[in-house]
């Protein structure tokens, strides 16, 4: 065992020159720091190997660590968000933590409860179940910010994307093609939807455009789950019909993957016999041999904008801030002109 000495912020402000408190500002990040007392005490935190006791810290009153609630890992679009979190957050000298429930609301409140009893300083909450009284309760007692579900709340920040304009997009894209046939895939999952959860959004978006459009007894929503395996169940699902829809709008990039499976297992081809649109626009998407149209939300901006809320909400802005992301519509391969006549599965 070693017999050196942890170094102490009273050691690294003896090092340095300069008070305890100037030391605590600059780890902190605070406001009004000088270039020079900032550079001077990173040198002496280099030089003696000072890290700070994070049981320390949260006894003081702030641990440096947020936290991140998530639903869905399997989701790769939920990678994007915490990508652009942990690079904001790690610019102002804060660890990120993840969690995931996918059991519903009881296991998403235990891992909250969780999370703060562990006295992280603050929490970002992805795509979360519950009512926005639930929300309410979470950011009355921590900074909170909300990404995926539309705002305002009263006690927590929210990131989310324009999922009305994102729908929209995706149904005057099919439409301007020629398709009017289009069906939407909506998730519908063990707890119950909340109106303003992207699902029940997009699922809007969708009936508003339909409707815009002048196809509102075209109107075709399919429940199912938005995954790969929701997607394929819903795939089967529409080739089971008499008349199979010309294209879908999928919900999600994982569900789209999901309806393009099944469509291949019949000898469905896309985008000549039938198109398909996604959601999020992950990597997956762009590679040539899927090559899915889909809508950017722009998730890496997403989350560290939503990391750079949770921060300020820490330091003390106590004002809730609501933004929307305009979303673009990224068009590939997996969508083209509708068949010219009634397709036969037999």
């Amino acid at each position: 065992m070693s017999d050196l000495k942890r170094a102490t912020i009273s050691d690294v402000a003896q090092h340095a020159g300069v008070s305890r408190a100037a030391v605590s500002k600059v780890l902190r990040g605070a406001y009004g720091v000088s270039g020079t007392m900032k550079a001077r005490v990173e040198a002496s935190v280099d030089a003696l190997g000072y890290r700070p006791s994070a049981l320390a810290r949260g006894m003081r009153g702030s641990s440096f660590t947020l936290g991140v609630f998530v639903v869905d890992l399997k989701n790769t679009f939920m990678s994007v968000l915490i990508d652009g979190i942990r690079a904001e957050a790690d610019s102002h000298g804060y660890q990120v933590f993840i969690g995931q429930a996918e059991r519903g609301l009881a296991q998403q409140q235990a891992m909250v409860e969780a999370m703060t009893d562990r006295k992280m300083d603050g929490l970002l909450l992805i795509a979360p179940f519950g009512s926005l009284e639930d929300l309410e309760a979470i950011g009355r007692t921590t900074p909170t910010v909300v990404l995926g579900r539309q705002g305002p709340g009263k006690s927590y920040d929210t990131v989310a994307s324009d999922d009305l304009l994102g729908s929209g997009l995706i149904v005057d894209h099919l439409v301007a093609l020629g398709h009017r046939h289009i069906a939407h895939l909506m998730h519908v999952g063990k707890e119950m939807n909340q109106p303003d959860m992207p699902q029940e959004v997009r699922a809007q978006g969708y009936k508003e455009a339909m409707i815009r459009n002048g196809l509102e007894k075209e109107i075709d929503v399919i429940e199912t789950r938005w995954s790969y395996e929701g997607g394929q169940a819903a795939g089967e699902e529409m080739l089971a019909r008499e008349a199979l829809p010309t294209a879908v709008h999928a919900g999600t990039d994982m569900t789209a993957f999901g309806v393009m499976t099944a469509l291949s297992a019949a000898g469905v081809s896309v985008p000549k016999e039938f198109s398909v649109v996604g959601y999020d626009n992950i990597l997956a998407s762009s590679l040539p041999s899927i090559a899915l149209t889909s809508v950017d939300q722009s998730g890496f901006e997403m989350g560290s904008l939503a990391a750079r809320l949770v921060v300020e909400r820490i330091q003390g802005r106590q004002d809730a801030v609501t933004t929307i992301v305009s979303p673009t519509l990224v068009v590939r391969e997996s969508t083209a002109q509708p068949r010219a006549s009634g397709l036969s599965l037999d």
